[in-house]
């Protein structure tokens, strides 16, 4: 397909290749929609198979962007980023800085912030040629890792899975399936321990599952199966595609609640499949929500408390759309993005009615 099909087709406004051959950065920003605010998406750094495949990556993510802050209610647009290459051995200040004036090029169109194989002191480096940065360390004035606020967040965005679909107010004694046991999987791991449910617990990396083990008595699970798990609760916190024609028919779970990005395979086909299998999907880009809640909130200034409530917001924002799915007997998907397009046509009608007032002024003049 030609990108500019391709992106026609997304709705995209604008996409950024970086090139720097001194120190091999290759990178796509994409910036999805900009009708609510700047866009805002963290820059995620992996060794994809071809540049097509990481062009894709970054468009689905930046789309789901614009409506994970539409939906939240914050005045942001959607965007990402990606660098293509392997992190173990492409990392360096000078491509983080480059990466950076990449960013300050497009003049505040675009934030960037941490996401897969992006940590603190990368953003620090990428801050040192940019001011549109957010997930820098407290000490120079940012918020830091996001991932406990995105954990927070996720835990009561399943506790509102678990109240709609359940009937309970609390997930003590229900039993968690955990896939993926990184920074936010772990945190809600504990989370949801130290409430009382039975956490189970599978991730690629072996000695993440044996600290959980020890420090809250969770129960390891091969990775292969955890999806298959019989629990009340399936929470993906991996990589996305995890819901897809292979793994939904193999699902013995009431609810699916978790942090990781684009946990649909295909959004309209495996929305549809797990609605029909009466299984409660919370929308990903809904209930991940928290991360981009605390960087939203570094650029108000900073305020940790404020952080956690507004991302404790999540449970009420998916009541909402459980009760405008079953209303109108549609996905939670189709439901939450009705939401977040009503918000983004009602904010860009504002706009068109203003400029039009300006121009009709500017003309009478």
């Amino acid at each position: 397909m030609a990108i500019f099909e391709q992106i026609s087709g997304t709705g995209h406004e604008q996409i950024v290749f970086c090139n720097d051959k001194a120190t091999g950065l290759k990178a796509i920003i994409a910036v999805h929609d900009t009708t609510l605010g700047p866009a805002l998406g963290g820059c995620r750094m992996w060794d994809y198979k071809s540049e097509e495949e990481a062009l894709e990556d970054v468009l689905r993510l930046s789309r789901g962007m614009t409506y994970k802050a539409a939906v939240s209610g914050l005045a942001l647009g959607g965007g990402k980023s990606v660098i293509i290459g392997d992190p173990k051995k492409l990392k360096s200040e000078a491509l983080f800085r480059t990466f950076g004036r990449f960013v300050d090029s497009l003049g505040g169109r675009y934030i960037t912030a941490e996401d897969v194989n992006i940590r603190v002191k990368d953003m620090e480096q990428v801050a040192l040629e940019t001011n549109f940065v957010t997930g820098i360390n407290s000490r120079v004035g940012g918020s830091g890792d996001p991932s406990p606020v995105t954990a927070w967040g996720t835990f009561n965005g399943l506790k509102a899975s678990v109240k709609h679909q359940l009937g309970k107010d609390s997930v003590n004694g229900l039993k968690v399936a955990i896939q993926g046991t990184g920074a936010v999987g772990g945190h809600l791991a504990r989370f949801l321990a130290d409430e009382g449910a039975e956490v189970f617990v599978a991730d690629i990396n072996e000695k993440k599952v044996d600290a959980l083990v020890k420090e809250i008595g969770a129960k390891p699970v091969e990775l292969s199966k955890i999806h298959s798990l019989e629990v009340d609760v399936f929470a993906p916190c991996a990589l996305g595609g995890c819901l897809n024609d292979e793994t939904i028919p193999q699902l013995q779970t009431q609810v699916i609640a978790g942090a990781a990005n684009n946990q649909l395979l295909d959004e309209t086909k495996h929305a549809a499949m797990l609605k029909e299998r009466n299984i409660l999907y919370a929308p990903d880009y809904v209930i991940n929500a928290g991360g981009l809640i605390n960087v939203y909130q570094e650029l108000q200034g900073y305020d940790p408390e404020a952080a956690r409530k507004r991302a404790a917001g999540i449970y009420d924002t998916l009541l909402s759309i459980y009760e405008t799915a079953d209303n109108q007997g549609i996905t939670t998907l189709q439901a939450s993005d009705k939401i977040a397009d009503d918000r983004i046509n009602s904010v860009g009608g504002m706009k068109d009615l203003r400029n039009t007032a300006e121009n009709q002024l500017w003309i009478n003049a």
